[in-house]
């Protein structure tokens, strides 16, 4: 019998009294258990919570017997996160459907309806796969080298953060997408005061505004009609510590005003309630968005801005950088050489200068990328351009390769589908693709 495991659960039916049995049982045995009855909700959870295991009920109200629905949700669920674990609930003559589910990367099914040990086993199974994928493939600590760099922009940067960090002042970082923003935070919160406590990230650019209060304030029961318990929100959670809000230049001006009465007050109010919390957080935010200019334009307040950016960094991108490239390059390649098990061991001459020469419009996330997909398909100790496929550096021409790009692609998938054994979630995983862009690319190619 299992107890007390440190897990987060996620159930999606829309039958009540199913969700309200499964819950009440797993409750016992599991941290934190979520229920919700509509599916168009799953995106929403999956992007915003760290779900151990998903039980997925494979019709809906929509489509009652087809498993349609259950085969679209289980997709979306692993095109935002494809390491989710997954677990269908489906009826005695669903079993085959439930086969083929697993064969596209669900973990396992359980029968409706279950036997509570059987279904408490299940889950502890899933739970399992998931914590020893989890270690298996969790990143390694933040990397000073990714953070701090060879350049002369990036040395700035961190002397100013290494300045501030110990401090509890506001912190707005500014820079495009893919320079490491996050990152940046973490390495922030990891120096300061408060590491011993959480840093709670916040994506705003995912919160639909209808949820917005909800998901930082917290609400009590029957706030709403789907607030069934108390909850708390973000800032609640880092309280003692640091919450991080990216993307903050997406919020709109009402809901920019109750952020900047929660700062000025330094307590929240949860939905439904009329009782202040007080809340002891040390912000940081960061956009990829010009909010110096938005404020100018009044698309965002003055007095807000000034609150959360009493230091301002500006993050530079990789092109602004290129000192780093070539080491962070290096990094990626010693990191994915590892994980894949892979015999490349360095770069060519040719490859560093394209790679120095190339603007990485999508930054070190753009390298990132490109580095692993290289790393996993290599066939020798050397990595030679071919294999990054990054554009030409010449704003006037495609480098001359003598490849054709739509030949090499459909190599490179029917590769990694073999790599994989035909297993789409694991082959889109490597290939750095979303499963249904992988799916669109097999039916272009007639994979």
């Amino acid at each position: 019998m299992i107890t007390n495991l440190p897990g987060k659960i996620l159930i999606v039916d829309d039958d009540m009294d199913v969700l309200r049995a499964a819950r009440l049982l797993l409750k016992r045995h599991f941290e934190q258990v979520d229920f919700e009855r509509n599916p168009q909700k799953i995106p929403y959870l999956v992007s915003n919570f760290d779900y151990d295991v998903i039980l997925l009920d494979m019709n809906f109200t929509r489509d009652l017997s087809s498993g349609k629905e259950g085969f679209e949700w289980l997709d979306r669920i692993l095109d935002i996160k494809p390491e989710s674990s997954v677990v269908l609930f489906t009826a005695y003559g669903d079993v085959e459907m439930a086969v083929r589910a697993i064969k596209a990367g669900a973990t396992d099914f359980v029968l409706k309806p279950w036997e509570n040990e059987k279904l408490l086993a299940t889950m502890q199974a899933a739970y399992n796969k998931r914590q020893a994928l989890t270690q298996k493939e969790k990143p390694a600590p933040a990397d000073s080298q990714l953070i701090t760099g060879n350049s002369a922009a990036m040395q700035q940067v961190m002397d100013t953060v290494n300045r501030v960090a110990a401090t509890d002042a506001n912190i707005l970082i500014l820079g495009e997408n893919g320079t490491g923003k996050d990152m940046l935070a973490r390495h922030i919160h990891q120096l300061s005061q408060r590491n011993k406590q959480p840093l709670v990230s916040v994506d705003l650019g995912a919160i639909s505004e209808t949820l917005f209060e909800s998901e930082l304030f917290g609400h009590v029961k029957g706030a709403f009609t789907d607030a069934r318990e108390d909850r708390h929100g973000r800032f609640e959670e880092a309280s003692g510590g640091s919450i991080f809000l990216d993307e903050i230049g997406n919020i709109s001006l009402p809901f920019q005003a109750k952020l900047l009465t929660v700062l000025q007050n330094r307590s929240i109010t949860r939905v439904g309630s009329n009782k202040a919390v007080p809340v002891d957080v040390r912000l940081i935010c960061a956009t990829n968005r010009n909010i110096q200019q938005m404020a100018a334009q009044h698309l965002f307040r003055q007095d807000l801005l000034y609150r959360i950016n009493t230091i301002e960094v500006h993050l530079p991108p990789l092109r602004e950088r290129a000192e780093d490239i070539i080491p962070l390059a290096e990094h990626f390649l010693q990191l994915y050489r590892d994980k894949y098990k892979r015999p490349v061991s360095s770069l060519h001459e040719s490859l560093v200068q394209q790679l120095q020469q190339y603007d990485w419009p999508g930054n070190i996330r753009e390298l990132q990328h490109a580095m692993e997909r290289a790393v996993i398909l290599s066939q020798g100790k050397v990595l030679m351009p071919k294999d990054v496929f990054v554009k030409s550096p010449s704003k006037e021409q495609d480098l001359d390769t003598g490849y054709n790009l739509e030949e090499m692609e459909r190599t490179i998938i029917t590769q990694a589908m073999k790599k994989c054994n035909g297993n789409i979630t694991e082959a889109a995983r490597e290939l750095g693709l979303s499963r249904a862009a992988l799916y669109r690319r097999l039916e272009k190619y007639n994979l």
